[in-house]
């Protein structure tokens, strides 16, 4: 007679039971692998950094950003002490002011030299004129008394008129000459006039020469007021893209030296997720390959992304990234860009999902695990 099988202990029983119902349930909720076509991969989100520095030398007066903070492009983060910079940029302005109205009386002179000029040549040269007319009539009555007076000479030595007679003509000849002298006297004079009023445009050429040395003045203070304007506005360290603070190196009474870094910036607009692609993958990537990025925060909302730099040379995948026993696999570095981050809702340090489609009619699915 056979001896009948001992029963097996309950709770072997009940545990053999669990491990099938696990096992049973793993295989019926477990997801299908990708389709041929697409690859998944997961990282972290980076950035492009900017490293700001200053560029003047200063003590900081006040800060506007920390780490950690969210700043917007041309934002000011940071402001140095201007009272010195204040200082030459009033007297630069001041300066400035003194010029303009230096320049804007010459002109003024100038204009007005250039209206009177020609109307003071003109009448000097009608004054010429007239004064050389008179000196012509002066020298003919001058002439014709002297040729009376002889005549006149004669007759009285001849007994035909009286002495009384010549007398008059002698005197009314010396009157003539007398007259034809001053009438060359005021021809001189005419002259001198008619010289004088020739300089005043000459005086033009050279009160031209004046206006344009005090433009040129006005020109170079007002250079310096600007490039006084530049420091000062230089005092005022502002952000060149729109991004997180992951550093500050400064703080409010620190002088700073000019270039001296003040803070590390990541551009949120320019994000990329980097991923390692096993070597046995690797080959089906190229560049300019679409991408879509999943989130935690926004599952049903992926990121469209682009494949735009791949390692040239295989690592053994990072140790933040895989398991011990997956670290020991060879991978490329491969970084898919964004193509856009609305709201700003990726921030570097962001753990992703990713799936490349290098299969142009494969349809998009969520990532596998």
């Amino acid at each position: 007679m056979k001896t009948p099988l001992k029963r097996l202990p309950i709770a072997v029983l009940l545990a053999l039971l669990a491990a099938m119902g696990l096992a049973a349930g793993w295989l019926l909720l477990r997801q299908p692998p990708l389709p041929d076509g697409l690859i998944q991969a997961n990282g972290r989100i980076e950035g492009d950094h900017y490293l700001v520095a200053g560029k003047m030398p200063g003590r900081v007066a006040e800060l506007f950003a920390r780490e950690g903070d969210t700043v917007q492009k041309d934002q000011v983060l940071l402001r140095l002490d201007a009272a010195q910079v204040d200082a030459r940029l009033e007297q630069a302005r001041q300066a400035v002011i003194v010029l303009d109205a230096q320049l804007k009386a010459a002109q003024t002179g100038l204009a007005m030299l250039r209206k009177d000029a020609p109307l003071s040549v003109q009448t000097a040269a009608a004054g010429e004129a007239l004064a050389r007319s008179q000196r012509a009539t002066a020298l003919a009555n001058a002439a014709q008394a002297t040729r009376d007076a002889a005549r006149f000479k004669r007759l009285a030595e001849s007994g035909t008129v009286d002495r009384h007679r010549y007398e008059q003509m002698e005197l009314a000849s010396l009157v003539a000459q007398n007259q034809a002298d001053a009438a060359q006297n005021g021809v001189t004079r005419a002259e001198k006039q008619l010289a004088q009023a020739r300089l005043g445009l000459e005086r033009i050429r050279v009160r031209e020469d004046e206006v344009a040395a005090l433009a040129a003045q006005r020109d170079q203070v007002r250079a310096a007021l600007a490039e006084a304007q530049s420091v000062r506005d230089d005092l005022n360290l502002k952000s060149p893209a729109a991004g997180v603070i992951t550093t500050r190196m400064a703080d409010v009474g620190e002088v700073i030296a000019p270039g001296a870094p003040l803070f590390d910036i990541v551009d949120l607009d320019r994000l990329y997720l980097k991923v390692f692609i096993p070597a046995n993958e690797i080959g089906k990537l190229r560049l300019g390959l679409p991408a879509r990025i999943h989130t935690d925060a926004f599952p049903d909302e992926p990121l469209a992304a682009t494949v735009r730099q791949m390692a040239s040379q295989a690592e053994f995948t990072p140790k933040e990234v895989q398991t011990p026993d997956e670290r020991v696999k060879l991978v490329y570095a491969v970084k898919l860009y964004l193509e856009a981050n609305p709201q700003h809702r990726a921030t570097p340090g962001l753990p992703a999902d990713a799936v490349i489609r290098w299969k142009e009619d494969v349809p998009w699915v969520k990532p596998q695990w």
